[in-house]
C-alpha cells in the first residue's frame, strides 16, 4: 500500500496540533494531516471530506475525546480512531476501549512519540483496508448462486460456501480438511469437486 493516508488530528491546542501534523508528515511522507481545534469542527470536516484515520486529544472543552469518539462511531463505525492524550489514565483508556477506540497512546515529551504515532496510524489504516477488502470479497462469494470451495496448494479447504443442500455439515467444520473429504462424506459428488488455487 503506497497511497496517501489522510489523517484528521483534533486537538484544542493549535500549536501542538500543527507541530503534530508537521512531525507526522516528516515521519512518513504518505501521511497528509489536517488539524481541527475542537471536536465539533472535526465532525464538520469528517462530514465534508474523506479521512483514513482520526487522531484526537482527550481533554478538550465542550466535547472531550471520548464524546468525540462516540459521535464519530455513530456515523463512521469502522474508521480508525486513535486517542492521543496527555491527560489519560487507566479509566480513560478503559472507557475508550469500550467505546470502540482503535488505539490509545499517551503523549510524551520529545519527538520520538511521533514515530510511534505515525506507525500506529499506518498500521491501523492498513488493517482497516485489509478488513474492508476481505469483507468485500466474502460478501461477493456469499451472495453467489453457486457453491464455492477454495483450497490452498495442498488441496486443503480454506473457504467453503454451500448453495446446494440444507443438510450439509457446518461450513466452519470443513475448513482445514482435504477437499477429498467433501466427496468421501458424500457432501458433493466426485465430479462436482472443483479446486481453486
Amino acid at each position: 500500500m503506497t497511497e496517501q493516508i489522510r489523517v484528521l488530528h483534533v486537538d484544542d491546542e493549535p500549536d501542538f496540533g500543527d507541530m503534530t501534523a508537521t512531525f507526522l508528515e516528516r515521519e512518513n511522507d504518505r501521511l497528509k494531516v489536517e488539524t481541527a481545534p475542537e471536536a465539533n469542527e472535526g465532525l464538520e470536516l469528517l462530514a465534508s471530506r474523506e479521512y483514513d484515520c482520526v487522531v484526537s486529544d482527550y481533554d478538550m472543552p465542550r466535547m472531550d475525546g471520548i464524546e468525540f469518539l462516540e459521535s464519530v462511531r455513530e456515523e463512521y463505525p469502522d474508521l480508525p480512531f486513535i486517542l492521543f492524550t496527555g491527560n489519560g489514565s487507566e479509566e480513560v483508556a478503559s472507557e475508550a476501549i469500550s467505546k470502540g477506540v482503535t488505539d490509545y497512546l499517551q503523549k510524551e515529551s520529545g519527538t520520538g512519540q511521533y514515530e510511534l504515532l505515525s506507525n500506529r496510524v499506518v498500521n491501523a489504516v492498513q488493517k482497516h483496508m485489509a478488513e474492508e477488502r476481505a469483507d468485500w470479497h466474502k460478501s461477493i462469494i456469499r451472495n453467489m448462486g453457486e457453491g464455492v470451495y477454495v483450497t490452498d496448494s495442498d488441496h486443503i479447504l480454506r473457504f467453503v460456501n454451500f448453495r446446494t443442500r440444507d443438510e450439509l455439515s457446518p461450513e466452519e467444520d470443513l475448513i482445514g480438511r482435504s477437499i477429498s473429504f467433501l466427496s468421501d462424506a458424500q457432501i458433493i459428488a466426485q465430479k462436482k469437486v472443483e479446486m481453486i488455487n
